[in-house]
Protein backbone atom coordinates (compact mmCIF):
# COMPACT_ATOMS: atom_id res chain seq x y z
CA UNK A 1 0.00 0.00 0.00
CA UNK A 2 1.36 3.35 -1.07
CA UNK A 3 1.70 6.32 1.49
CA UNK A 4 -0.76 7.99 0.04
CA UNK A 5 -3.48 5.32 0.09
CA UNK A 6 -2.86 4.48 3.57
CA UNK A 7 -3.09 7.98 4.44
CA UNK A 8 -6.92 8.36 2.50
CA UNK A 9 -8.00 5.00 4.27
CA UNK A 10 -6.90 6.53 7.24
CA UNK A 11 -8.96 9.79 6.57
CA UNK A 12 -11.76 8.05 5.40
CA UNK A 13 -12.16 5.54 8.87
CA UNK A 14 -11.21 8.53 10.99
CA UNK A 15 -14.35 10.08 10.00
CA UNK A 16 -16.42 7.30 10.67
CA UNK A 17 -14.45 7.42 14.05
CA UNK A 18 -15.39 10.56 14.43
CA UNK A 19 -18.87 10.57 13.67
CA UNK A 20 -19.70 8.17 16.14
CA UNK A 21 -17.85 9.69 18.63
CA UNK A 22 -19.81 12.52 18.81
CA UNK A 23 -23.46 10.88 18.79
CA UNK A 24 -21.85 8.92 21.60
CA UNK A 25 -20.46 11.32 23.30
CA UNK A 26 -17.84 8.43 24.21
CA UNK A 27 -14.99 10.11 21.15
CA UNK A 28 -13.39 8.21 18.33
CA UNK A 29 -10.27 7.35 20.13
CA UNK A 30 -12.58 3.37 21.13
CA UNK A 31 -12.81 2.75 17.45
CA UNK A 32 -8.94 5.01 15.98
CA UNK A 33 -7.05 2.39 18.33
CA UNK A 34 -8.38 -0.80 17.56
CA UNK A 35 -8.00 0.26 14.10
CA UNK A 36 -4.85 1.28 13.52
CA UNK A 37 -3.62 -1.57 15.68
CA UNK A 38 -4.93 -4.40 13.86
CA UNK A 39 -5.81 -3.36 10.25
CA UNK A 40 -2.11 -1.44 9.87
CA UNK A 41 0.24 -3.17 12.83
CA UNK A 42 0.89 0.20 14.30
CA UNK A 43 2.29 -0.01 17.78
CA UNK A 44 0.04 0.58 20.84
CA UNK A 45 1.61 3.38 22.02
CA UNK A 46 1.61 5.56 18.98
CA UNK A 47 -1.93 4.80 17.87
CA UNK A 48 -2.12 6.15 21.57
CA UNK A 49 -0.77 9.27 20.66
CA UNK A 50 -2.43 9.65 17.43
CA UNK A 51 -5.80 9.10 18.86
CA UNK A 52 -5.51 11.76 21.47
CA UNK A 53 -4.70 14.40 18.28
CA UNK A 54 -7.68 12.56 17.14
CA UNK A 55 -10.13 13.33 20.16
CA UNK A 56 -8.45 17.00 20.17
CA UNK A 57 -10.03 17.22 16.70
CA UNK A 58 -13.03 15.71 17.43
CA UNK A 59 -13.93 17.42 20.00
CA UNK A 60 -12.89 21.14 18.68
CA UNK A 61 -14.85 19.96 15.77
CA UNK A 62 -18.49 18.80 17.19
CA UNK A 63 -17.76 21.60 20.36
CA UNK A 64 -19.07 24.65 18.95
CA UNK A 65 -21.86 23.01 17.86
CA UNK A 66 -22.86 21.53 21.09
CA UNK A 67 -21.99 25.39 22.81
CA UNK A 68 -24.13 27.01 20.24
CA UNK A 69 -26.87 24.73 20.83
CA UNK A 70 -26.83 25.01 24.64
CA UNK A 71 -27.11 21.73 24.60
CA UNK A 72 -23.50 21.53 26.75
CA UNK A 73 -22.83 22.69 29.60
CA UNK A 74 -20.10 25.10 29.78
CA UNK A 75 -19.83 25.79 33.93
CA UNK A 76 -19.99 21.83 34.72
CA UNK A 77 -17.11 21.37 31.95
CA UNK A 78 -15.05 23.92 33.10
CA UNK A 79 -15.46 22.78 36.66
CA UNK A 80 -15.13 18.86 36.09
CA UNK A 81 -11.81 19.81 33.93
CA UNK A 82 -10.37 21.11 37.01
CA UNK A 83 -9.61 17.68 37.96
CA UNK A 84 -10.16 15.53 35.01
CA UNK A 85 -6.70 17.55 33.65
CA UNK A 86 -4.51 16.32 36.87
CA UNK A 87 -5.80 12.46 35.80
CA UNK A 88 -4.70 13.40 32.18
CA UNK A 89 -1.48 14.25 33.37
CA UNK A 90 -0.93 11.73 35.85
CA UNK A 91 -1.68 8.73 33.38
CA UNK A 92 0.66 10.14 30.33
CA UNK A 93 3.25 9.80 33.36
CA UNK A 94 2.05 6.24 34.45
CA UNK A 95 2.26 5.16 30.78
CA UNK A 96 5.93 5.76 30.27
CA UNK A 97 6.21 3.02 33.56
CA UNK A 98 3.80 0.29 32.63
CA UNK A 99 4.09 -2.60 29.88
CA UNK A 100 2.58 -2.58 26.10
CA UNK A 101 0.37 -5.79 27.75
CA UNK A 102 -0.62 -4.21 30.71
CA UNK A 103 -1.82 -1.11 28.64
CA UNK A 104 -4.07 -3.66 25.95
CA UNK A 105 -5.22 -5.09 28.92
CA UNK A 106 -6.17 -1.70 30.05
CA UNK A 107 -7.52 -0.90 26.80
CA UNK A 108 -9.83 -3.82 26.28
CA UNK A 109 -11.12 -3.68 29.76
CA UNK A 110 -12.39 -0.13 28.63
CA UNK A 111 -13.65 -1.34 25.47
CA UNK A 112 -15.89 -3.27 26.56
CA UNK A 113 -17.50 -1.47 29.06
CA UNK A 114 -18.28 1.32 26.55
CA UNK A 115 -20.20 -1.33 24.86
CA UNK A 116 -22.05 -1.94 27.74
CA UNK A 117 -22.79 2.08 28.79
CA UNK A 118 -23.52 2.51 25.01
CA UNK A 119 -26.27 -0.35 24.86
CA UNK A 120 -28.12 1.34 28.40
CA UNK A 121 -30.82 3.00 27.83
CA UNK A 122 -30.84 6.35 30.26
CA UNK A 123 -32.88 6.46 33.19
CA UNK A 124 -34.89 9.52 33.53
CA UNK A 125 -33.78 12.47 35.20
CA UNK A 126 -35.58 12.26 38.97
CA UNK A 127 -37.08 15.99 39.75
CA UNK A 128 -38.00 15.12 43.53
CA UNK A 129 -34.05 14.78 44.61
CA UNK A 130 -33.09 18.49 45.93
CA UNK A 131 -29.83 19.65 44.02
CA UNK A 132 -26.46 19.39 45.14
CA UNK A 133 -25.62 22.19 47.37
CA UNK A 134 -21.93 22.81 45.72
CA UNK A 135 -23.66 22.61 42.49
CA UNK A 136 -26.11 25.94 43.59
CA UNK A 137 -23.46 27.77 44.56
CA UNK A 138 -21.67 27.73 41.60
CA UNK A 139 -24.60 27.78 39.51
CA UNK A 140 -24.02 24.40 37.94
CA UNK A 141 -28.13 23.72 36.60
CA UNK A 142 -29.00 24.29 33.66
CA UNK A 143 -31.65 23.98 30.72
CA UNK A 144 -31.37 21.30 27.74
CA UNK A 145 -33.05 23.12 25.01
CA UNK A 146 -35.71 21.00 23.29
CA UNK A 147 -35.18 19.52 20.36
CA UNK A 148 -38.35 18.46 17.30
CA UNK A 149 -40.91 20.63 19.29
CA UNK A 150 -40.38 19.40 22.46
CA UNK A 151 -39.99 21.71 25.29
CA UNK A 152 -36.85 22.75 27.03
CA UNK A 153 -35.87 20.64 30.15
CA UNK A 154 -34.60 22.44 33.14
CA UNK A 155 -32.23 20.00 35.53
CA UNK A 156 -30.54 20.53 38.15
CA UNK A 157 -27.08 18.68 39.14
CA UNK A 158 -26.29 16.21 42.24
CA UNK A 159 -23.42 14.39 43.46
CA UNK A 160 -21.06 17.06 42.54
CA UNK A 161 -17.72 16.13 44.85
CA UNK A 162 -18.44 12.57 43.78
CA UNK A 163 -17.92 13.25 40.02
CA UNK A 164 -14.83 14.85 40.47
CA UNK A 165 -13.62 11.77 41.66
CA UNK A 166 -14.99 10.31 38.43
CA UNK A 167 -13.38 12.78 36.34
CA UNK A 168 -9.73 11.98 37.62
CA UNK A 169 -10.12 8.49 36.99
CA UNK A 170 -11.06 9.55 33.09
CA UNK A 171 -8.33 11.61 32.65
CA UNK A 172 -6.40 8.85 33.47
CA UNK A 173 -7.74 6.32 31.79
CA UNK A 174 -7.33 8.97 28.43
CA UNK A 175 -3.93 9.11 28.94
CA UNK A 176 -3.49 5.33 28.98
CA UNK A 177 -5.23 4.36 26.39
CA UNK A 178 -5.97 7.48 24.22
CA UNK A 179 -9.75 7.58 24.09
CA UNK A 180 -10.61 10.70 25.64
CA UNK A 181 -12.18 9.22 28.74
CA UNK A 182 -15.55 9.87 27.62
CA UNK A 183 -16.71 7.13 28.91
CA UNK A 184 -16.46 7.64 32.45
CA UNK A 185 -17.51 11.44 31.79
CA UNK A 186 -20.74 10.43 30.36
CA UNK A 187 -20.96 7.64 33.13
CA UNK A 188 -20.55 10.42 35.82
CA UNK A 189 -22.71 12.96 34.31
CA UNK A 190 -25.64 10.72 33.46
CA UNK A 191 -25.08 8.31 36.33
CA UNK A 192 -24.05 10.13 39.25
CA UNK A 193 -25.15 13.66 38.33
CA UNK A 194 -28.41 12.74 37.00
CA UNK A 195 -28.26 15.01 33.98
CA UNK A 196 -30.27 14.62 30.40
CA UNK A 197 -28.15 12.32 28.42
CA UNK A 198 -28.09 14.63 25.74
CA UNK A 199 -26.68 17.38 27.85
CA UNK A 200 -23.80 15.01 28.87
CA UNK A 201 -22.66 13.61 26.10
CA UNK A 202 -22.86 17.08 24.35
CA UNK A 203 -20.78 18.51 27.66
CA UNK A 204 -18.30 15.42 27.60
CA UNK A 205 -17.52 16.07 23.62
CA UNK A 206 -16.53 19.88 25.10
CA UNK A 207 -14.44 18.69 27.58
CA UNK A 208 -12.36 15.92 25.70
CA UNK A 209 -10.17 18.18 23.65
CA UNK A 210 -9.07 19.55 27.58
CA UNK A 211 -8.13 16.17 28.67
CA UNK A 212 -6.51 14.61 25.78
CA UNK A 213 -4.73 18.21 25.13
CA UNK A 214 -3.12 17.50 28.54
CA UNK A 215 -1.90 14.01 27.82
CA UNK A 216 -1.11 14.87 24.22
CA UNK A 217 1.59 17.13 24.98
CA UNK A 218 3.27 14.31 27.09
CA UNK A 219 3.12 12.04 24.25
CA UNK A 220 4.81 14.25 21.67
CA UNK A 221 7.29 14.90 24.19
CA UNK A 222 8.47 11.78 24.38
CA UNK A 223 8.15 11.50 20.50
CA UNK A 224 4.82 9.17 20.50
CA UNK A 225 3.08 11.04 18.00
CA UNK A 226 3.57 10.68 14.73
CA UNK A 227 2.63 13.44 12.24
CA UNK A 228 2.14 10.38 8.99
CA UNK A 229 -0.37 9.03 11.52
CA UNK A 230 -1.58 12.17 13.54
CA UNK A 231 -2.83 14.08 10.26
CA UNK A 232 -4.95 12.44 8.72
CA UNK A 233 -6.35 10.96 11.94
CA UNK A 234 -7.18 14.60 13.19
CA UNK A 235 -8.17 15.55 9.78
CA UNK A 236 -10.94 13.11 9.32
CA UNK A 237 -12.31 12.84 12.84
CA UNK A 238 -12.91 16.48 12.81
CA UNK A 239 -14.67 16.24 9.50
CA UNK A 240 -16.61 13.22 10.98
CA UNK A 241 -17.40 15.19 14.36
CA UNK A 242 -19.42 17.83 12.84
CA UNK A 243 -20.98 16.12 10.87
CA UNK A 244 -21.75 13.45 13.90
CA UNK A 245 -23.41 16.98 16.35
CA UNK A 246 -25.59 18.21 13.00
CA UNK A 247 -27.24 14.10 12.90
CA UNK A 248 -27.47 13.82 16.64
CA UNK A 249 -30.67 15.62 17.25
CA UNK A 250 -32.08 14.64 13.90
CA UNK A 251 -31.48 11.33 13.78
CA UNK A 252 -32.48 8.04 15.84
CA UNK A 253 -29.27 6.64 17.44
CA UNK A 254 -29.67 3.36 18.94
CA UNK A 255 -29.11 1.28 15.57
CA UNK A 256 -25.52 3.19 15.43
CA UNK A 257 -24.95 1.85 19.35
CA UNK A 258 -25.75 -1.46 18.36
CA UNK A 259 -23.55 -1.12 15.73
CA UNK A 260 -20.52 0.82 17.64
CA UNK A 261 -20.99 -1.81 20.71
CA UNK A 262 -20.42 -4.86 17.86
CA UNK A 263 -17.35 -3.24 16.39
CA UNK A 264 -15.93 -2.27 19.79
CA UNK A 265 -16.32 -5.84 21.46
CA UNK A 266 -14.56 -7.55 18.47
CA UNK A 267 -12.00 -5.59 18.42
CA UNK A 268 -11.57 -5.88 21.87
CA UNK A 269 -11.82 -9.69 21.78
CA UNK A 270 -9.04 -9.44 18.66
CA UNK A 271 -6.76 -7.20 20.34
CA UNK A 272 -6.75 -9.33 23.77
CA UNK A 273 -6.34 -12.61 21.26
CA UNK A 274 -3.54 -11.40 19.40
CA UNK A 275 -2.06 -10.11 23.12
CA UNK A 276 -1.98 -13.78 24.61
CA UNK A 277 -1.45 -15.68 21.58
CA UNK A 278 0.12 -13.47 19.21
CA UNK A 279 0.29 -14.01 15.59
CA UNK A 280 -2.02 -12.10 13.28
Amino acid sequence: MSEAVFMMVLLIAACGAGTLGALTGLGGGVVIVPLLVLAFGVDLRYAVGASLVAVIATSCGSAPSFLRSGAANLRMGMLLESTTVIGAVLGAIIAAWISTTAITYIFVAALMYSAIATLQTPRPNPLDVPPDPMATRLQLDSIMPGSAGAAPLPYATRRVPAAMLVMALAGVLSALVGIGGGILKVLAMDRLMRMPFKASTATSNFMLMVTAGASAGIYLHRGQIDPRLAGPVALGAAGGSILGAMLVARISVRPLRIIFAIVVVASGLEMLRRTIWGGA
